[in-house]
């Protein structure tokens, strides 16, 4: 696990390197989609928090130019965040969007409680961090990538990211500006999509920066009362000149009930829980 490469952000803990050791499990081949979501939502009546708390972050330019003239709040350090009125899973980009042409898409706008609330309906839970990085390697080592070293071999896309001038100017030369269906690009070798870009996926853990210091060399999971929970494999809004969080090592972290456009989850089960 983890990195001791320039690339990797020092701040987010990504390293020291270390050998961790894990017990069988099995990962869902993709992110939870928008119509697997929407069954959970039918048969439970569950309410997210971006609909408890009547709002959630949209990239900006995917709000509707009147609406984004509405809002007059926006977070300091990343100003292309718009807090969207009435947005959420089902209308990711607020009032009068649909993700009705999305519906193999990644959900997105839930929250760590929201993917708990989805975990305990459908018998699974979310992976750890150690989890997570053994099934996005893909049986590589030490790569960066779920498919090796170079981000794009042979000049072939192998993930939805950035492209361009972020955050002004997105060529889409990989085919999306915003989300992609779940099975989009070629599998690793572990037969799991998308599991860098795309979306950022929750993990299980607690965040800390001591992370790979702290935690256990067997089934390694951090847990810390009022942390902020992991978050992995980065999202389309990833780019080098800013969050070159596309690689296997790389972290991230939000609050429990955080929600944003760019932000879903996969899930696991041990073996042993398999039918």
């Amino acid at each position: 696990m983890g990195t001791d490469g320039a690339e990797g952000f020092r701040a987010d803990g990504e390293g020291p390197s270390r050998v961790v050791v894990l017990s069988p499990f099995a990962i869902s081949a993709y992110a939870v989609t928008n119509a697997q979501f929407g069954d959970f939502v039918r048969e439970t009546g569950y309410t997210t928090d971006a609909e408890r708390l009547n709002w959630s972050f949209v990239f900006r330019n995917f709000v509707p130019e009147a609406l984004r003239d509405r809002i007059s709040t926006a977070p300091a350090r990343t100003p292309w965040w718009l807090p969207v009125p009435r947005a959420y899973w089902a209308q990711p980009e607020g009032p009068g969007s649909t993700i009705l042409d999305r519906l193999d898409h990644p959900v997105v706008h839930v929250s760590w409680d929201d993917a708990q609330a989805y975990c305990g309906w459908s018998g699974t839970r979310l992976p750890t961090e150690a989890e997570w990085e053994y099934a996005a390697g893909g049986g590589t080592t030490g790569s960066p990538f779920p498919w090796g070293d170079e981000l794009t071999p042979r000049g072939e896309h192998r993930c939805n990211i950035w492209q361009g001038d972020f955050p002004d100017t997105n060529t889409a030369e990989d085919g999306y500006l915003g989300t992609a269906p779940v099975n989009a690009f070629p599998p690793n070798g572990y037969g799991l999509f998308n599991v860098v870009g795309n979306v950022w996926e929750w993990c299980e853990d607690s965040f800390s920066p001591d992370y790979h210091r702290l935690s256990a060399h067997l089934d390694p999971l951090w847990t810390e009362e009022d942390a902020p929970k992991s978050l992995r494999g980065g999202s389309f809004l990833c780019h080098a000149s800013y969050c070159n969080r596309y690689r296997v090592a790389a972290r991230s972290s939000n609050t429990v009930d955080s929600s944003a456009g760019n932000v879903g989850f996969r899930v696991v089960r041990r073996t042993s829980e398999t039918t």
